[in-house]
C-alpha cells in the first residue's frame, strides 16, 4: 500500500506534547495534536514502528473515518465511504465497539449496528459477494466516537494497550500506569546518566520505565500486536522495526535507580518485574519506611505517594507528606491528587502540570 495512512494514538491528558516528540522520532509526519490525542501519518512501517517504540500512547489507530453525522442515515453513509478493504480480508473477523458523547445519536447498540450494517455492505462490494462474510479470519477491531455530532472511525493496530509491556503481570493495590510513568519521566528530562529514586516503588514502574528508556530498550519489544495477524501487513515489516529497535539498545549505561517501599511484597514485586524487563542488575531496592529515607543530592526523587481517598486515609497521606517534605531534596518530580499537598509538603513547587492517573485529576509537583 502506497498511499500514506492516517494514524492516531490516545495518551493521557498533559502529555500530548511528549508523545508528539516520540511519533517524530519513530518517522511520523504532519504530525497534529488534540486535547488527549495526536494524530499523524505514515505507512505499515511507521504503524510498526509506533507500536513498538512509543512509550506514552495508549494505543496505536488507523484513522478510517471522519464526517458529521446527526442522523443513522448520515452515520452509515458515511462509513460504507471507509476504505475498509485496503485493511480488512474478505474473511476476517471485524466487530464495532464506540460510545457518543453531547451528539444526537445517543444508542450506542444502534450506532454499532448501523455501523456494522455499513461496513458489511462495503466490503460485500469489494469482494464481490452477496451473502453473509465469514469473518473466521484475524481480527480487526473497529472503534467509533461520535462527539457533538462529529464522527471519527479507528481500527485499532495494538490489541492490547500499549501500557502493557510485558514485564509488570502483578500490580500492588495502587499501580501508576506505565505510560503515564514514561511520560513523567520525559518532562523530568531524564537522561542515561542521571540516577533516580523512588521512596513509594509499589511494583516498580517509575524505576523500571526510567532504566528501558536509560537503556533503549523500546517499551513494545517484547509484546505482540493484533495488526501482526493482519494479511495486509508483510512480515518483514515488524521483523525490520523489532530489528532496529534491538540495534538501539545499550546496557553499558551509568544510570542507577533506587526504590524504597515500607511494604516487604512490593519490594519482591520490583525486584520480580526488573527481571522480567532485563534490568534489574540497574535496580537496588529495599524495604524502608520514608522516615528512614536519606536523599543523595546526585538523585531525581520521582514518585506517586498515596492520595488517601477516605478520611482516616487522607489523613494518614498527610502525615507522610510532611514527612517527605522534611527527608526529599530537589530535584524532585511528585504526582499527587490532593490539592493540600505543598501545604502539608511544606514548600510551593517550583513548577505544576495537571495530568491524570486513570480518572483521577492530579498535579505533577516539580521541585528543581
Amino acid at each position: 500500500m502506497n498511499e500514506k495512512i492516517k494514524f492516531s494514538a490516545p495518551c493521557h491528558f498533559g502529555l500530548e506534547k511528549v508523545l508528539k516528540f516520540e511519533v517524530t522520532r519513530a518517522g511520523g509526519e504532519n504530525i497534529t495534536i488534540q486535547d488527549g490525542r495526536v494524530y499523524w501519518e505514515g505507512n505499515f512501517e511507521t504503524l510498526a514502528k509506533t507500536n513498538i517504540q512509543l512509550s506514552t500512547a495508549e494505543r496505536v489507530q488507523i484513522v478510517l473515518a471522519q464526517y458529521q453525522a446527526k442522523t443513522f442515515e448520515e452515520l452509515f453513509e458515511g462509513m460504507a465511504k471507509a476504505e475498509l478493504e485496503n485493511f480488512i480480508g474478505k474473511e476476517d473477523a471485524f466487530p464495532v465497539k464506540g460510545h457518543s458523547i453531547d451528539s444526537q445519536l445517543t444508542s450506542i447498540p444502534a450506532c454499532q449496528k448501523i455501523l456494522k450494517k455499513a461496513a458489511v455492505k462495503r466490503l460485500q462490494k469489494a469482494y464481490h459477494y452477496s451473502g453473509f462474510l465469514p469473518e473466521t479470519g484475524s481480527l480487526h477491531q473497529i472503534q467509533f466516537t461520535i462527539l457533538k455530532n462529529q464522527v471519527t472511525i479507528y481500527l485499532d493496530t495494538s490489541g492490547e494497550g500499549l501500557h502493557k509491556r510485558g514485564y509488570r503481570r502483578k500490580a500492588n493495590l495502587a499501580p501508576i500506569r506505565e505510560t503515564l510513568a514514561a511520560g513523567i519521566l520525559d518532562l523530568a528530562k531524564l537522561r542515561s546518566h542521571m540516577m533516580i529514586a523512588d521512596p513509594f516503588c509499589g511494583s516498580g514502574t517509575f524505576l523500571i520505565e526510567g532504566a528501558m528508556r536509560a537503556c533503549h530498550i523500546a517499551p513494545g519489544l517484547n509484546r505482540r500486536f493484533i495488526a501482526e495477524q493482519w494479511s495486509c501487513i508483510p512480515e518483514k515489516v515488524w521483523q525490520e522495526a523489532r530489528a532496529e529497535a534491538l540495534e538501539k539498545i545499550d546496557t553499558q549505561v551509568d544510570f542507577q535507580a533506587f526504590g524504597y517501599d515500607v511494604d516487604a511484597e512490593a519490594v519482591a514485586l520490583t525486584l520480580a518485574n526488573a527481571k522480567k524487563a532485563g534490568v534489574e542488575k540497574l535496580l537496588h531496592v529495599e524495604q524502608k519506611n520514608i522516615q528512614k529515607f536519606k536523599a543523595n543530592p546526585e538523585w531525581v526523587t520521582i514518585c506517586n505517594p498515596p492520595y488517601g481517598e477516605r478520611m482516616l486515609e487522607q489523613t494518614e497521606a498527610r502525615r507522610i507528606y510532611r514527612t517527605m517534605g522534611n527527608v526529599l531534596q530537589k530535584p524532585a518530580h511528585i504526582i499527587c491528587a490532593d490539592k493540600e499537598f505543598e501545604t502539608y509538603f511544606g514548600k510551593k513547587a517550583d513548577k505544576r502540570r495537571k495530568l491524570y492517573n486513570g480518572m483521577i485529576a492530579c498535579q505533577l509537583y516539580s521541585y528543581l
